[in-house]
């Protein structure tokens, strides 16, 4: 019998400003983003509010930085910065093409983002956001 061998996927979190945001808007970033990474083995969590993008994006490598590439240019953020590059054999949403959460309480207040917590946000912290998320839907589905 042979062991299959699991390979590395990348993990990326960035976070940004949200232009003109509103349901409209978001529904339709979470319909696109469900199609497309489906078909592109991506999966990973949005963390959403007016005041800020949060996101987390986990698959092929090739696939990932395709798609990071075009969420840089998206007119529908600002200030886009990368928090997080790595790799790991594990997935945090594997059933997840796009899991799209409003911002828990337990994140940030709208006056903490404002204050500029989100310029001091490292990618340990980042990635510590979204391993308790992870692990909240797993209860949740259990």
């Amino acid at each position: 019998m042979t062991r299959r061998k699991h390979s590395l996927i990348k993990q990326v979190i960035y976070v940004s400003k949200p232009v003109g945001f509103d349901e409209e808007i978001l529904n339709s970033i979470l319909t696109l983003s469900r199609f497309n990474n489906e078909k592109n083995q991506i999966t990973g969590a949005l963390i959403c509010r007016s005041d800020l993008y949060l996101q987390y994006l986990e698959g092929p490598a090739h696939k990932i930085d395709s798609v990071y590439s075009k969420i840089k240019i998206d007119d529908r953020h600002e200030d886009v910065r990368l928090l997080e590059d790595g790799r790991s054999r594990r997935r945090l949403f594997s059933n997840w093409a796009m899991r799209g959460e409003p911002v828990k309480d337990w994140i940030w207040t709208e006056k903490e983002v404002s204050n500029g917590v989100l310029e001091r946000l490292s990618g340990d912290d980042a990635m510590d956001i979204f391993i308790k998320h992870s692990r909240e839907i797993d209860q949740f589905l259990s």
